[in-house]
């Protein structure tokens, strides 16, 4: 197996203050030039991980052959000369925002998809979570012979296949899942086969494309729609599918559970333009903001989003409230990656790079500013003193998730508990810290309507992953239990 390895640029040096879906994971099979295609899913996918990206393909004369990244995918995935390296009808690709192993400081080890031989071949995979009780495998593995190449969760799957008496890679892999907990959608491939598997919880999403005669696996539907594929169907909850010339398998290797899938994927991390349960990403973030009007209503002169994550629920909270909307913070789309080096001062000049208000539509005016989310408040801070310095006469924050109150285990970077705002401030204390005329959170109801669920939220069985909001993890995360993090019911 060929690797062609090259360091990478230093990352953006500004913290945007946004919780971060850790990875993207995408694959084809039965196409000509199945690398071209995978990397762009992975360009599509680029929203959910930013730090790093790679592809393996399998070509019968040459075999295996892998490229990893630092960086974006448009900066390194585009050369012909790079993509003629990765020749084949059959690939798998990767895009990377680290929650686990060397987070923060990427490693080139841990950039997927992960490779192994094995008996019967060669496979590589590709995760999408977080597996809680990692560290319980890593020392057990590593007891019994196991040499770690990575700081990845995710290599302890690749040596628990390898551990495992089944005859088949697909078989191989049954095993070693049925021994992980936590989140995962996981995209493998063998010389011939693409497979597809979620968590029995399914907490991250994973669905299946058709394009030609060949099939895809993507995170996201808007990943199927740029390589020109048919949204045949999501992946179950549970579910492994293994796709080869014959079509498309279908097994149930787990045992069942009641699904619980991350409802933060609705309020922020998948694209607006993917559809997820059958519903338009859009469609429900401008739901979101209508409940928010009618939740929390206010007088005022002019709603705003906080771009571009804002922009949708801010459509619906306008529509409802009748107050004009308007885009009264435009967001450089160019700052990215950049050359300048992160002094202090540079830092704090960093939110003015990203946003820059339009004085003309604000000034004077009472402006509801509506967000996704608050996490430490650092950027929310920022942006008042931004609105308010270009003679804004009220700023009231209107955000379209409950207050974030717990850390995601589960596949999503977020601070430590004693750093979200909201674990130690009321909201009456939030809005004090951040300066703000007002500041109200959709409720966890609201959330629910604006997703489906007439109801709302059944207490006793709730419909999603709600963890970051409620504190009720549907997976004990052991690791960080037995490290002295503190589960809701110990901690009050």
């Amino acid at each position: 197996m060929r690797e062609d390895e090259i360091s990478g640029f230093p990352s953006h040096p500004f913290d945007d203050d946004k919780l971060h879906e850790e990875c993207g994971v995408f694959g084809v099979v039965g196409v000509a030039d199945a690398a071209n295609f995978v990397a762009l899913g992975l360009h599509a996918l680029q929203h959910r991980g930013q730090e790093a990206g790679g592809i393996v393909a399998h070509h019968p004369e040459h075999g295996f052959n892998s490229a990893r990244r630092f960086g974006y995918v448009r900066d390194n995935f585009t050369s012909k000369s790079l993509m003629d390296t990765l020749p084949g009808e059959i690939a798998i690709g990767h895009v990377r925002y680290s929650t686990a192993g060397s987070k923060g400081h990427t490693a080139i080890r841990d950039v997927q998809p992960f490779f192994g031989e094995f008996a019967m071949g060669g496979a590589a995979l590709a995760h999408n979570g977080n597996i809680v009780n990692a560290v319980e495998l890593r020392k057990e593995l590593i007891g019994r012979g196991s040499i770690f190449q990575s700081s990845s969760d995710s290599e302890c799957i690749i040596h628990l296949m390898a551990r495992s008496y089944q005859k088949t890679i697909p078989e191989r892999m049954k095993d070693a899942l049925r021994r992980v907990e936590g989140a995962f959608s996981v995209v493998a491939m063998t010389r011939t086969k693409l497979i597809g598997v979620r968590d029995p919880l399914g907490v991250r999403p994973l669905v299946l494309g058709k394009i030609g005669d060949g099939w895809a696996l993507s995170s996201e539907t808007c990943a199927l729609d740029i390589i020109g594929a048919e949204f045949i169907r999501e992946i179950e909850p549970g579910e492994m599918v293994v796709i080869n010339g014959n079509g498309v398998e279908s097994f149930k290797p787990f045992e069942p559970k009641r699904p619980r899938f991350c409802i933060f994927e609705h309020v922020y991390f998948s694209r607006p333009d993917s559809i997820l349960g059958g519903r338009s990403v859009y469609e429900t973030r401008r739901q979101i903001g209508v409940e928010l009007a009618r939740e929390a209503p206010v007088e005022a002169d002019l709603v705003c989003p906080v771009p571009d994550s804002g922009t949708p629920a801010a459509i619906g909270y306008s529509a409802e409230s009748g107050i004009p909307y308007g885009m009264g913070i435009i967001r450089n789309q160019y700052v990215g990656r950049t050359f300048i080096e992160p002094t202090d001062q540079i830092r704090n000049m960093g939110v003015r790079l990203k946003l820059n208000v339009n004085r003309a539509l604000i000034r004077g005016k009472r402006v509801v500013l509506v967000d996704d989310s608050v996490v430490r408040g650092t950027t929310s801070r920022k942006i008042k003193e931004m609105i308010l310095d270009a003679g804004a006469a009220e700023v009231h924050f209107r955000i379209a998730s409950p207050p974030t109150a717990w850390p995601c285990f589960y596949g999503v970077d977020t601070p430590e508990r004693e750093k979200l705002l909201a674990s130690t401030m009321s909201e009456e204390e939030m809005q004090s810290h951040l300066g703000v005329d007002s500041l109200r959170f959709i409720s966890l109801n609201g959330l629910y309507r604006a997703v489906g669920e007439a109801k709302g939220r059944n207490m006793s069985q709730p419909q999603y992953c709600d963890a970051c909001f409620s504190g009720d993890y549907p997976v004990t995360p052991a690791d960080q239990v037995e490290a002295g993090f503190m589960m809701k019911e110990a901690a009050e």
